[in-house]
């Protein structure tokens, strides 16, 4: 089951990332406003995400890319807050869905810790 769910973590963060390039328009809606050169920062995003998918991949990096992971969803945990907080003012049905992705976060990036502690099983 481990090895599943090591193979299943690096999927996904390959395909989100991959997301970021087929529909950057949904990412470019959940920037703060304060942060600049949005575009580029989503194309970054997704870049990194990659990255943390192929790197939980490969047996002699997996360590390495939990750590990157972890790293990553704190980096874009802003992005979610601020979802929620536009979802709030547009009065958005999905608002729930967006509050339920903050705790969320936190589960992905316990998720990630947990590999970073243990050699791998695979």
């Amino acid at each position: 089951m481990k090895k599943l769910l090591y193979y299943l973590m690096g999927v996904m963060y390959v395909l989100a990332g991959i997301n970021h390039f087929i529909v950057p328009d949904l990412y470019m809606k959940i920037m703060p406003p304060y942060l600049p050169y949005h575009r580029e920062l989503v194309e970054i995003s997704g870049i990194c995400e990659m990255i943390c998918g192929i790197l939980l991949l490969l047996k002699p990096t997996r360590r390495l890319g939990a750590w990157l992971t972890v790293a990553l969803l704190i980096a874009v945990f802003p992005a979610n807050i601020q979802m929620a907080i536009d979802f709030y003012k547009q009065n958005n049905p999905y608002l729930p869905v967006a509050i339920l992705r903050l705790p969320l976060q936190f589960i992905l990036i316990a998720w990630a810790y947990s590999y970073t502690k243990e050699k791998s099983p695979v």
